[in-house]
This record gives C-alpha cells, sequence and structure tokens, in this order.
C-alpha cells in the first residue's frame, strides 16, 4: 500500500458502505438494510486516502462452515493502483487464519474481476456447481 492509502480493518459505516458501493457501480442498498447486515460481518477493511474510505471488502457467512467475501469495492479515481487486490488480499489473509480447514469460501465475481481473485486461488466452480442467485424485490 503506497504511502497516500491506509487499509484499516474496520467496518464500514452505514454511509460510507452505501456511497463506496454506489461509487464503485455496484447495486444500492438501502441504508436500513446495511445498518442490520454490517454488524454481521466476520470481517471487515476499509482503505483510508485523506481520511476517507475509498474502498471496502468484507468476509460474511457462519464462521464455520460457509464463507462468502463480498462487496469488494474501490472508488473509480482510485482503481488501478492495486488496491482491489491488497483488499483482496487482507481478506484472504484473515480467512486463513481465521476459518478451519474444512471451511468453504466463496464469492461472485463480476466481469473481469475473476481475473484479480483467480491470483488468489479461486476458480470457477462450473461445471460441477453453477452459482445462483434470488433477488429480493
Amino acid at each position: 500500500m503506497t504511502k497516500a492509502y491506509t487499509l484499516v480493518a474496520r467496518l464500514p459505516t452505514v454511509t460510507e458502505f452505501c456511497a463506496l458501493r454506489l461509487g464503485a457501480g455496484l447495486s444500492a442498498k438501502s441504508e436500513a438494510a446495511a445498518a442490520k447486515g454490517l454488524p454481521n460481518s466476520l470481517h471487515a477493511v476499509v482503505v483510508e486516502h485523506e481520511g476517507k474510505a475509498i474502498g471496502m471488502g468484507r468476509v460474511i457467512g457462519d464462521g464455520g462452515t460457509a464463507f462468502q467475501i463480498t462487496d469488494i469495492a474501490v472508488l473509480p479515481e482510485h482503481q488501478g493502483q492495486g488496491l482491489g487486490k491488497q483488499i483482496v488480499a487482507a481478506l484472504v489473509a484473515w480467512l486463513k487464519a481465521e476459518a478451519p480447514a474444512t471451511g468453504y469460501v466463496s464469492l461472485i465475481a463480476d466481469g473481469e474481476a475473476s481475473r484479480l481473485y483467480a491470483q488468489f486461488g479461486f476458480a470457477p466452480t462450473a461445471p460441477e456447481s453453477i452459482g445462483m442467485y434470488l433477488r429480493i424485490t
């Protein structure tokens, strides 16, 4: 991490979380949903620049059998500097230290993000299984 950026092990605030998701092009989440969900995170990191959150990532799950890396976001003006890679590296390091050997770690890779995750050993699940989702509307 360059000296202009600081990676901190902490939850983003509700305001930071919502702003970072929107700013990085991820789907919007309501403040009520973020306020309910964030405290249930297993681990999170925030990248700060000049006192402002400009990136984040979280691990969610049950803490024993299932873990998911989610909410990897870096604001566009700070992309291309390896910050996403440093966020994922911090989350993977935490998982290697805290998750049991039988734990299953998953994530959803949007577009070219699969290249980033592959650097950490993540592989597509297909054809053995496919990722599926249900969006509550």
